[in-house]
């Protein structure tokens, strides 16, 4: 099937988009002379750039692409996971943000050497830096799939295009580089979304009111139902699994940790994680009124519709056995959802605007693969250079090692997305596999702020338990395990009940140590 190609003018605004955020990100190499700059920008950044940023790194190409897919196919239990933000933000504020500001490291994870020795330390960096491989990976893959029949381009070609320009600016600029294209990338996150939404509205004869009419006809409205049940994804499922893994984020994760310390003031550093978490909720729920009025708005144009299944069926693989039109019909909302947006800003978005949408979708995926370029980084230089290799390392040393790791880890995220082609399999298994190891994360590092009393032991008593209930939860499901030892829970209660298992089986093996003595 002959694939779009995008007009020139929307070329000309994505090229220049992609240009001006490189030669941004290199600007800023002559502020990141130092370790210190590269890491932390000399702790000279105000409180809102840094809150644009956070907000930015929340909202990824997956979530920019994927939430109206998932509003369009279900409805809007997801967005339940976004109303645990404001609870999430407030502990932050209170109990994460002045401790981090208060120990001085640089790094998420020196504190739980002192805590409960250094292979708890080096357990939470391999976590990390797999997760943060696994995410890059990702990120890049889903978003060159995306873009794929939006430009015309070839999977390897939008790959490796993203993979540089991330990784060019953030070699050279350091965190400061990292945050404020953030920033610019933020503005137009928010104006791409904008746009889109604004042009499926006017595209509805009845507007606004007719889009909820039909939506709510067809149940698409929905936050889940609100009983007790912990087999489906329920609000309450939902609402806790948010909270969990945004206290994960805020609590754990290097690329939030680092930006506390790059605000100029502890006040500063609270008004960023508040202003990223606060933004996130209105942006968020206009991603999925997106996905309702895209259902709504495919629903009354039978021509858009048909357009839009008759492409999905013949890129799909097909049984010569079966006619076309039994193709089209054998259609799920999901795989309609996954790609009524593209269908959408290629059919409907007039020349220039879907350049700047498709830069939109480019900045979610470049500020989250630089976040995570520059924390692994510095998780690399500090944990592990700093710790084992080379303890005395120089000035010009921690830069040559800054800058290497930095080049490494961007060449290693974009060769894990080009493997990912043909074999989405893979992405599956990994992401399963570091999910179980990190999910004992945030267990670990509230047992240290909990349980006062809990040591080494208690603490690899709680890691080993809990990871034991994460992978049994992951992987029980459609293994060969009787049904009756197959676990009852929703994949979203992994995270919270394995969170829940390290911190009360330490705190039990701390205690009955303490008897013991």
């Amino acid at each position: 099937m002959q694939r779009a190609t995008l007009p020139t003018a929307d070329l000309v605004v994505l090229l220049a988009y992609v240009t001006g955020i490189a030669l941004l990100g290199c600007w800023f190499l002559r502020t990141s002379r130092t370790s210190r700059d590269f890491m932390i920008a000399g702790l000279g950044l105000p409180g809102w750039v840094v809150g644009l940023s956070i907000f930015a790194t929340f909202l990824s190409s997956n979530t920019f692409l994927g939430v109206p897919g998932k509003a369009y196919a279900t409805n809007w239990n997801a967005f339940v996971f976004s109303l645990s933000l404001p609870v999430a933000a407030w502990i932050a504020v209170r109990y994460f943000v002045p401790f981090y500001r208060r120990c001085g490291e640089v790094s998420a994870y020196a504190h739980l050497e002192k805590r409960f020795g250094a292979w708890a330390r080096m357990y939470a960096i391999i976590c990390y830096l797999l997760t943060q491989l696994a995410r890059m990976g990702a990120i890049l893959f889903g978003t060159a799939l995306a873009l794929q029949a939006l430009l015309g381009w070839r999977l390897q070609t939008i790959i490796l295009t993203i993979g540089i320009v991330a990784t060019l600016y953030t070699v050279l600029g350091g965190i400061r580089a990292v945050i404020w294209t953030d920033v610019v990338q933020a503005v137009v996150l928010i104006l791409g979304a904008v746009i889109i939404l604004l042009m499926v509205l006017l595209g509805m004869p009845g507007g606004p009111r007719e889009v909820l009419a039909i939506a709510s006809q067809h149940g698409k409205l929905g936050l889940g139902d609100f009983s007790t049940r912990i087999s489906s994804s329920t609000f309450w499922v939902v609402l806790f699994y948010g909270l969990f893994v945004n206290l994960t984020n805020f609590g754990i994760d290097q690329n939030y940790v680092q930006r506390y310390h790059t605000a100029n003031s502890d006040r500063a550093a609270a008004r960023s994680v508040w202003l990223g978490a606060l933004l996130y909720v209105p942006i968020s729920m206009a991603f999925f009124l997106l996905g309702t009025s895209l259902f709504s708005y495919y629903r009354t144009n039978e021509s858009a519709m048909s357009d839009l299944k008759m492409r999905i069926a013949m890129e799909k693989p097909a049984d010569p056995a079966v006619p076309l039109e039994a193709r089209i019909a054998q259609l799920s909302d999901a795989e309609v959802g996954d790609r009524v947006l593209p269908h959408f800003m290629t059919t409907r978005l007039p020349s220039g605007l879907a350049g700047l949408v498709i830069a939109a979708i480019l900045a979610a995926a470049m500020s989250s693969i630089d976040s995570s370029l520059n924390s692994s980084a510095t998780v690399y230089l500090s944990d592990i250079h700093r710790r084992y290799l080379n303890p005395g390392v120089d000035e010009r040393g921690a830069m040559r090692v800054l800058h290497g790791f930095t080049a490494i880890w961007g060449a290693a995220g974009t060769a894990a997305a080009l493997a990912m082609i043909g074999v989405q399999s893979v992405l599956d298994a990994w992401w399963k596999l570091s999910g179980i190891f990190a999910g004992g994360m945030l267990g670990l590092f509230l047992l240290g702020r909990l349980a006062p009393r809990a040591g080494s032991r208690a603490a690899g008593a709680g890691v080993v338990c809990g990871v034991g209930v994460i992978a049994w939860m992951t992987l029980s499901p459609g293994s060969r395990l009787p049904e009756s030892l197959q676990s009852p829970f929703h994949s979203s209660w992994i995270i919270v009940v394995g969170t829940l298992t390290i911190l009360l089986v330490g705190m039990l093996v701390s205690k009955t140590a303490t008897r013991q003595h």
